[in-house]
């Protein structure tokens, strides 16, 4: 038997044990006890949590009378498999219990607040605390209690709760408990989208092989029926354009292909449009970017395009010279009839003669000039 001082500071608590029970509380103070098989265990109030194993022990087997003690000074929370408990301090979230577990805490804490939230009523996280989490990063167990996901303004959320479609979200923070559930936001996109579609290696119905590149626009309009009645939407329009385009170049000789690439696009596009709409999707255009010739086959239609344009310059020309001739013509049977008109053209002809000449000496007057330097056989 031995006399123990024993001394309680004031952020402490001193938990009488003996034969596995606790037999009493000691508050802040200095204590002489004798040693009759108890001893002290000294626990710290600094945390408003008390995280003493041998204390949640004792709690599995304490009586009826010693319970009574504790809860005098000890907040025991036990949680449900569909309950959690907010703790606050100080009015701010500091921790998110879990549930199926038990907690003690001091119950003099400081501004110690205990919320139970029971999930299996409502899963959803009410929109303040909500933004609360969001901002929070800091909040013990949160991560494994919350899932939370932002929607855009142009953006359709989808919210799965153990594998099944319950409800779309609109824009904003949406927060969801997950306790002994599955819960997932899937976001889909209600913007204009763009589809590429590129490479396309195809036969046309004259064996000329071409790589077509494609750019289609689409839609979703009805997303809860896009996403239950397609796995993969963006994925089918893409097979069905390939489809679509292979049927159509398949069918169409080289020449209509590129004299008309607006029939194409058109004949895509009445293709798919209703088939989509039927999906909650909504096709706005379609049309082939490229088409890409193979080198030999781009080197012969090179050629025949400089035929072409060889053939359409010689029928210019050609009709040059033949307004030039009737032109002459025309002045020929002017002149013809019409003398003074006839000297004109002499004297112009004589002018550009006299231009090209560095010296001319004049014998026998002007009309003798122009006697023997221009004679005009009519």
């Amino acid at each position: 038997m031995i006399l123990s001082r024993i001394v309680i500071a004031q952020h402490e608590r001193g938990l009488v044990l003996k034969d596995k029970r606790i037999h009493d509380i000691l508050m802040p103070g200095i204590y002489w006890r004798w040693n009759f098989g108890s001893r002290i265990e000294v626990l710290d109030t600094k945390n408003a949590e008390v995280s003493n194993p041998e204390l949640h022990k004792l709690l599995d087997s304490t009586a009826e009378n010693d319970l009574q003690l504790i809860q005098q000074y000890l907040s025991v929370v036990e949680l449900s498999e569909t309950e959690l408990a907010l703790v606050y301090q100080r009015k701010a979230l500091r921790q998110v219990l879990t549930s199926g577990t038990r907690h003690v805490f001091w119950k003099h804490a400081p501004g110690l607040e205990i919320k139970l939230v029971d999930t299996k009523q409502d899963y959803r996280v009410d929109k303040s605390l909500a933004n609360i989490l969001a901002r929070r990063s800091g909040i013990t167990g949160l991560l494994n209690q919350v899932t939370a996901a932002e929607v855009g303004s142009k953006q359709l959320g989808l919210l799965w709760v153990d594998g099944e479609l319950v409800d779309t979200l609109d824009a904003g923070l949406h927060a969801f408990w997950k306790t002994n559930r599955s819960i997932k936001v899937e976001l889909m996109e209600l913007r204009l989208q763009n589809l590429e579609i590129a490479g396309q290696e195809i036969l046309t119905r004259d064996k000329v092989s071409l790589r077509l590149n494609l750019s289609a626009s689409y839609q979703v309009t009805d997303g809860v029926r896009a996403r239950l009645q397609l796995k993969d939407y963006e994925d089918y329009l893409y097979r069905q354009l390939q489809f679509a385009l292979r049927e159509a170049v398949g069918t169409k000789t080289l020449d209509s292909l590129l004299a008309d690439k607006e029939a194409l696009n058109g004949e895509l596009f009445r293709s798919v449009v209703k088939q989509m709409a039927e999906y909650g999707i909504k096709v706005s255009s379609v049309g082939v970017k490229d088409i890409i010739l193979p080198g030999e086959m781009k080197e012969i239609l090179n050629h025949v395009v400089a035929t072409e344009k060889a053939a359409q310059a010689n029928v210019i020309r050609r009709r040059e010279e033949t307004a030039a001739t009737r032109s002459l013509l025309n002045t020929a049977k002017l002149m013809e009839s019409n003398p003074t008109l006839l000297r004109l053209k002499e004297l112009e002809t004589l002018e550009k003669v006299v231009e090209k000449v560095d010296k001319i000496s004049v014998f026998d007057g002007l009309n003798g000039l122009l006697r023997d330097t221009v004679k005009l056989q009519v």
